[in-house]
């Protein structure tokens, strides 16, 4: 039991994480159309920025000023870049975002090196934040923070933590989400951003600068993702390969949610956070599975490499497949209104 709740924790936290990735991709696309291939480079930057400032001012201060600055630098190069290349239609945006992505990570190697840094969180956030204690009688229990030493080593008992970082991340995750969604339906900006979306020469018409607004997005998206580099650089691992890790996976949650849609990205993020989580811990393959249930198979079966092949092997391709069957079977996304 305890397995299937630290999974189920652990695919939910992971699918915040990508959800932190995909809003602001999600959010950039949904008011611009543009795919930007260097979305998680800004993940990457914000990653190393926060890295870097909690060593000057702290972590707390270093998970507000980070993103700030890297929003800072994605509005940036939305004005004095992606802007001039807009009218000239998708192909030069994509190919200007797919040249970023590059100059960003020689430029990380160039000054924090090609070498994985120490970004250690807080001492408040180094241990669990709780503790599933399975007893002897098999009965579960939670203790809050660590369990002590005198419990999880009596006879029978075992105690699996679950980390103080990623319940930082699931609460800043929907936090997030409930404040997106608050600004864009209930406030005067959302409303502005949402009409820009659809009628731009109506909005201008009143008064408004679009390309300003456009801007503006363009920063808090790339924000987003400077704010889910710093929770992930702390959690997981800071290094020059972070940005590729996870910038394939999260143009599939674009795609599985919906082009455009937030809350489809949100789904899609737990979709494919627990389904890959679930299938890492899995050590089962199809010969296994057949010999457990009494299945009688041929020789070359049991010495097919593919039919070896196990649920933890093939988790990292279960995105893709993903990806794949909602392509074939519905292609506007799962809650998706526009096609591709």
């Amino acid at each position: 039991m305890e397995f299937f709740i630290i999974s189920m924790l652990n695919g939910v936290s992971y699918g915040l994480l990508l959800f932190m990735l995909s809003s602001g991709l999600t959010l950039i696309f949904s008011m611009m159309g543009v795919l930007n291939f260097a979305h998680a480079s800004f993940y990457m930057v914000g990653a190393y920025i926060g890295y870097t400032l909690s060593g000057l001012i702290g972590f707390w201060p270093a998970l507000v000023v980070a993103p700030l600055a890297v929003g800072l630098l994605g509005a940036l190069f939305e004005r004095l870049s992606l802007r001039k290349v807009h009218k000239f239609g998708h192909v030069p945006e994509l190919l200007v975002t797919f040249g970023l992505s590059y100059i960003v990570l020689e430029l990380v190697q160039l000054v924090w090196g090609r070498t994985a840094v120490e970004f250690v969180p807080p001492d408040v956030l180094r241990g669990p934040a709780f503790t599933l204690v399975h007893h002897a009688d098999d009965s579960l229990g939670m203790m809050l923070g660590a369990a002590g030493q005198a419990v999880c080593s009596a006879e029978g008992v075992i105690c699996t933590p679950f980390p103080a970082t990623r319940a930082l991340m699931m609460g800043i995750a929907v936090l997030m989400l409930v404040s997106l969604w608050l600004l864009l339906t209930r406030t005067r900006i959302g409303l502005v951003i949402q009409a820009a979306l659809t009628h731009p020469e109506m909005v201008e018409s009143l008064g408004h600068n679009v390309p300003r607004v456009f801007m503006l997005v363009f920063g808090a998206g790339t924000g987003l993702a400077g704010l889910a580099g710093v929770i992930g650089g702390s959690t997981f691992v800071t290094e020059p390969a972070m940005a590729a890790s996870v910038g394939s996976v999260i143009f599939v949650v674009v795609v599985v949610g919906g082009m455009g849609s937030l809350s489809g990205a949100f789904l899609a993020s737990l979709l494919i956070g627990v389904i890959q989580t679930f299938a890492v811990g899995m050590d089962h393959s199809f010969v296994s599975v057949a010999q457990q249930l009494g299945m009688q198979l041929s020789d070359a079966a049991l010495n097919n490499a593919v039919l070896k092949l196990t649920l933890s092997q093939v988790a990292p391709i279960l995105p893709y497949l993903f990806l794949v069957l909602i392509l074939i079977f519905r292609p506007k996304g799962l809650l998706g209104t526009r096609e591709g």
